[in-house]
């Protein structure tokens, strides 16, 4: 996109907001970089420069407008949408795994060499994964600065900065304000939050269309680790240095986001996570334009536009989850999967005032499960602990940097797991938007209404032209069903 000169020009001419995150304008004369979106009065064509990533545009030695606030864009759809090297690479970096681990970690979870990583990198977006980190440290550090009152030499530790002197030359650097300034500013009109409480807004592409999303959480949330309170939903996170609870709800133009850490540290993995789980950073323009061009579906689409895929902050748990609810309704899936967090998970204190009281059990923790205890079918109850074991000795990796192809074709392996239950955890767990579930109940019938083929050969033939955003489809078909998961609940 950013190599197509004309067409950028023409989307900063327009200001228009679709292509924020894609591409990111550099204005030569004032040395700072926009998102397309910018209010401010566009620069003359050749005062323009492009840049496909904040961090390329940061390692020219421009800086964040103070404006429009290009980090806090929506990210770029093809992280999510790709299953590539880079895409993959960035689903890390994004999670924080080059902070924790280095770039040697982030080669060793993708299986290249750095110098490859490093190459292709470069190529497509104009950085290497050090320059891309320190552009989310950046972000992070932001955040910090301007939504809690943490001082500033934690707040720099927290971002994941490795001196103050680093903390404060990026953040000059890259906002050309100190981090005391950056307070300074925020700190007018901004309401006080609870102590150790961080209020956020995150961005999405609009439409969104916010009842599927809100709904399907709500109905399937597990007590003790999700919850619909006070018109948001609210869940525990397992994150890498320590845990936390979030609460998200859906605004007009953003999604109100109140998070709380027991290690700040965690900040730009569950921020990342929570942007995941409710798919923010999809494009649904490009999604909603094919397939509005079938006439069956057209309907659906022009109806509530902008669906978006429910997914998962945990992939592994929602794999799990999966299981236990094959073939049982709703409810009953509700109450295995509660079973499993009281007698497994970790207990913890709710820290913003609600019924939530535990983390949901890694598989290491399930590792030692009596499949007798569950409630199910023998045969399912082997499902489960095959499944457990699998993720337990990392034979089978569902993680934000997993490939995709190979994570199915292990979980096809699986005895038990069948073409639905492969295809709900690819949609919702590895985030796959061309995921399909041609046998899914829900799905045919509303295919059948709708003079679509019903049975899942013919289905699944018609639906090629749905590709690569047949997940979407499935959330359209889903949403003509007058179910509790298509409606968001009342306050």
């Amino acid at each position: 996109m950013y190599t197509d000169f004309d067409r950028c020009v023409r989307a900063v001419r327009s200001r228009d907001a679709r292509f924020d995150g894609w591409f990111f304008t550099a204005v030569l004369t004032t040395r700072i970089y926009c998102r397309p979106s910018c209010p401010a009065v566009p620069p003359k064509d050749r005062n323009m420069s492009f840049y496909p990533s904040a961090a390329a545009a940061q390692q020219a030695g421009f800086r964040a407008c103070k404006r429009c606030r290009p980090d806090a864009s929506p990210g770029s759809p093809q992280w999510n949408e790709r299953a590539d090297l880079v895409a993959r690479a960035m689903r890390l970096i994004g999670d924080g795994t080059v902070d924790r681990e280095g770039v040697p970690g982030l080669a060793a979870r993708l299986g290249y060499s750095t110098r490859q990583i490093e190459r292709q990198l470069r190529a497509e977006l104009g950085a290497g994964p050090l320059a891309l980190a320190r552009a989310q440290r950046a972000r992070t550090a932001r955040l910090l600065i301007e939504t809690s009152d943490l001082p500033m030499a934690d707040a720099a530790f927290a971002a994941g900065f490795s001196s103050i002197r680093a903390f404060n030359e990026t953040v000059r650097e890259v906002f050309a304000l100190t981090p005391t300034e950056l307070r300074a500013r925020a700190a007018h009109g901004r309401a006080p939050a609870a102590p150790g409480v961080l209020t956020l807004r995150l961005p999405f592409r609009a439409p969104l269309c916010p009842d599927n999303l809100f709904g399907h959480l709500a109905a399937t949330a597990v007590p003790g680790v999700e919850e619909w309170r006070d018109g948001a939903y609210r869940r525990t996170l397992r994150l890498p240095y320590g845990h936390g609870a979030v609460a998200l709800a859906p605004r007009p133009d953003h999604i109100a986001c109140r998070l709380a850490l027991t290690d700040q540290r965690d900040l730009a993995g569950a921020i990342s996570r929570c942007r995941s789980l409710l798919d923010l950073d999809a494009d649904p323009e490009a999604v909603d334009e094919l397939l509005g061009t079938d006439e069956r579906l057209a309907p659906l689409v022009a109806e509530a536009p902008g669906r978006r895929v429910p997914r998962t902050v945990d992939p592994a748990e929602f794999a799990v989850r999966a299981v236990l609810g094959q073939q049982v309704s709703t409810a009953a899936a509700r109450t295995l999967a509660a079973r499993l967090v009281t007698a497994h998970g970790q207990p913890v204190r709710d820290p913003l005032g609600g019924t939530l009281t535990h983390l949901f059990p890694t598989a290491e923790e399930l590792s030692g499960l009596d499949p007798a205890a569950l409630a199910m079918p023998a045969g399912r109850r082997a499902t489960v602990v095959r499944l457990v074991r699998a993720l337990a000795t990392g034979e089978l990796d569902l993680g934000v940097g997993s490939d995709r192809a190979e994570a199915r074709a292990r979980l096809a392996e699986l005895p038990g797991m069948g073409p639905w239950t492969t295809g709900i955890i690819a949609m919702r767990a590895l985030g796959d938007p061309d995921a399909f579930v041609p046998t899914d109940l829900g799905v045919r019938r509303a295919a059948a209404a709708r003079g679509l083929p019903s049975t899942p050969g013919a289905l699944t033939r018609h639906a090629t032209a749905w590709r690569p955003w047949r997940s979407y489809a499935v959330q359209y078909l889903w949403a003509a069903d007058d179910h509790a998961v298509n409606h968001m609940p009342a306050h």
